[in-house]
C-alpha cells in the first residue's frame, strides 16, 4: 500500500470525524454546565449517579465509567462532596470499598442544569439526526462501547 492510499484510508476518516464531532458537541455543551457551576466531569459523574440504582455507584465503578484513575475519581468525589453534591458511603459488607452517592442537593443541581443541557444536546447532536439515524447511532455506540469499554456499565444492574 502506498502512502497516499494509507493516508486516505477510510478508517482515518471515520476516526477524524468522530474526534471532530465530539469536540464540536463538547464545545456547545461546555457553556451549559459551566453556567451551573459544573465541569464536564462533574456533569458526567452526577448524571451517572442519578441514573444508577439508589443514585449510587462503587467508587471503582464510577472510575471506570468516567475513565478516571482511582486517584482521579477520589479527587472528583472529594470536590463534589465539598460542594454538597455527593457523599461517600462505606460499604458495610466490605470496609475497603466505598460508594459515591448523589445527595438531594446534587440531584437538585443536576435537575436545574438538565433542561438546558438536554436542549443543547438536541440542538448540536441528537436533533440533527432523523429518528432512524439516531436509533442506528445508539445501537452502533453500544456495540463499540461494549467491545472497547465493557466495564462502563458496571454497577448499573
Amino acid at each position: 500500500m502506498d502512502m497516499d492510499d494509507l493516508f486516505d484510508d477510510p478508517h482515518l476518516t471515520t476516526m477524524g470525524l468522530l474526534f471532530e464531532a465530539y469536540s464540536g458537541v463538547v464545545g456547545k455543551l461546555t457553556p451549559v454546565w459551566e453556567a451551573h457551576g459544573l465541569s464536564g466531569m462533574d456533569m458526567n459523574a452526577l448524571m451517572r449517579l442519578s441514573r444508577s440504582p439508589q443514585r449510587r455507584l462503587r467508587m471503582t465503578d464510577l472510575a471506570v465509567q468516567t475513565e478516571l484513575s482511582t486517584s482521579g475519581v477520589t479527587r472528583l468525589v472529594d470536590r463534589l462532596s465539598r460542594a454538597g453534591l455527593v457523599e461517600r458511603e462505606l460499604d458495610p459488607a466490605d470496609r475497603r470499598s466505598a460508594y459515591a452517592v448523589l445527595t438531594d442537593d446534587g440531584a437538585r443541581r443536576l435537575a436545574a442544569a438538565l433542561p438546558e443541557y438536554i436542549a443543547a444536546v438536541d440542538r448540536s447532536f441528537t436533533g440533527l439526526l432523523t429518528p432512524p439515524q439516531l436509533d442506528a447511532l445508539i445501537t452502533a455506540l453500544r456495540i463499540i462501547r461494549d467491545a472497547t469499554n465493557p466495564g462502563a456499565t458496571a454497577g448499573t444492574d
